[in-house]
């Protein structure tokens, strides 16, 4: 059956709502909601949510890779180990009440559910898909909008209706904690053995054959660290991927590892770099999401120029001039190494720009995760309490237990 032949279907409606009249009857505050990511990096843009559902006892969480269910253990690596990875046949079976995705994947959940879509960066990449979509969005029964501007864009292209009820501008959730004073610099570096006098350097391309860690980064990388800056190369979790139109081809690790040996730096994989966007003084990048939220912090940001990424990627002409205008563009492994040291000298270049256009990107940024927890409530029909530290919720009550199992009612 399709997505709108199962949604057009009132035989199907009928018994889901006997299912879930059933189920609210029986335990009326039990709640189950269930994650669905193809990368660690879409889980990682909805872990802060996760992690304040974890502090209610009401609620069972459960994670699930629709798309790719063998990598399922490798994309949630950094959730909480008690949480349950479901396979998309055992998640058929059970009944949740919001299905949150941070991309356009689409789980078959014949018990029905709502589907809330939080997106993953805001970049531009990929435009016609992910900024200014051809089709419609009006399947979600919630879009939470990091900004305004892309919800006038889906507005625009007709994905949604202005007055769609779907419609929440939240924020970035990633992202609160860039500003909350939860890490600070000099934190995250001790807590990482690394010399907090140093000047830190972080280069974060994006993927594709055509980024600038391809045709430049082992270069970037080598006259960095020759320049006395202590480097951090964030790699995109497709660069590690082996297939030529992620990576090139290459193997990453095996690459730049030798070049950061000896405690000149360090390969980061995390699914989520946003400690290491506050520990570091100055970003490079090419075009990427992690540019754009480091402008959070109003730091020095440089951007590598690279003219055949932004055509393969479908980046909107818009999101280049709006990189450009943040950051210092250089176009050759020397003109890095010299726009980083212009930046070091001079911190507070670009500073308004920054600020400018973060407020544009980031809805209100520090609270988006409160934003996002009281929309999903509303949906849940669940009313909010003051929830209990996130690590005395892990153990599930019976009630959400069984919502979670699959119970059905009898």
């Amino acid at each position: 059956m399709t997505r709108l032949g199962a949604l057009a279907s009132p035989l199907v409606r009928a018994a889901r709502r006997l299912d879930v009249a059933c189920q609210r009857t029986l335990w009326p505050d039990a709640r189950a909601v269930v994650f669905d990511a193809r990368s660690a990096m879409e889980y990682g843009m909805m872990a802060p949510v996760h992690r304040r559902l974890l502090a209610d006892p009401r609620v069972a969480t459960a994670l699930m890779s629709s798309d790719r269910p063998d990598r399922a253990a490798a994309i949630f690596r950094e959730a909480p180990r008690e949480v349950p990875i479901l396979s998309p046949r055992e998640a058929m079976t059970k009944r949740f009440d919001a299905y949150l995705a941070a991309d356009f994947v689409w789980a078959s959940l014949p018990r029905g559910t709502a589907r809330v879509q939080m997106f993953h960066g805001v970049a531009g990449k990929f435009s016609r898909e992910y900024d200014r979509p051809d089709r419609s969005m009006r399947q979600w029964h919630r879009l939470f909008f990091i900004n305004g501007r892309r919800l006038e864009n889906y507005i625009a292209t007709g994905a949604i209706d202005r007055d769609s009820a779907s419609s929440r501008l939240v924020g970035m959730p990633k992202s609160d904690c860039l500003l909350d004073g939860t890490l600070t610099r000099d934190g995250v570096l001790r807590a990482h053995g690394i010399d907090t006098a140093a000047t830190t350097v972080l280069y974060a391309p994006t993927w594709t054959r055509f980024s600038s860690l391809n045709v430049m980064g082992e270069e970037i990388v080598r006259r960095l660290i020759d320049a006395g800056y202590h480097v951090l190369v964030k790699l995109h979790e497709l660069s590690l991927d082996a297939a030529v139109v992620n990576s090139g081809g290459v193997d990453w690790l095996a690459r730049l590892q030798p070049l950061v040996a000896g405690g000149r730096g360090r390969i980061l994989t995390c699914a989520d770099a946003s400690p290491w966007l506050v520990a570091s003084d100055v970003l490079i990048t090419d075009h990427s999401s992690i540019g754009f939220e480091y402008l959070l912090l109003d730091r020095p940001l440089i951007r590598v120029a690279m003219p055949r990424l932004l055509t393969g990627a479908d980046v909107g002409a818009e999101y280049v001039e709006l990189m450009t205008r943040v950051s210092t563009t250089a176009e050759s492994p020397a003109a890095v190494v010299e726009a980083v040291d212009r930046a070091v000298a001079d911190r507070g270049q670009l500073s308004d720009a920054r600020r400018a256009v973060a407020a544009e990107l980031f809805h209100a940024p520090g609270r988006a995760t409160d934003r996002a927890i009281e929309e999903l409530y509303a949906l849940m029909e669940l009313e909010r309490r003051a929830c209990v530290p996130a690590e005395r919720a892990q153990v599930v009550p019976a009630a959400a237990e069984r919502v979670l199992s699959g119970d059905r009612c009898a």
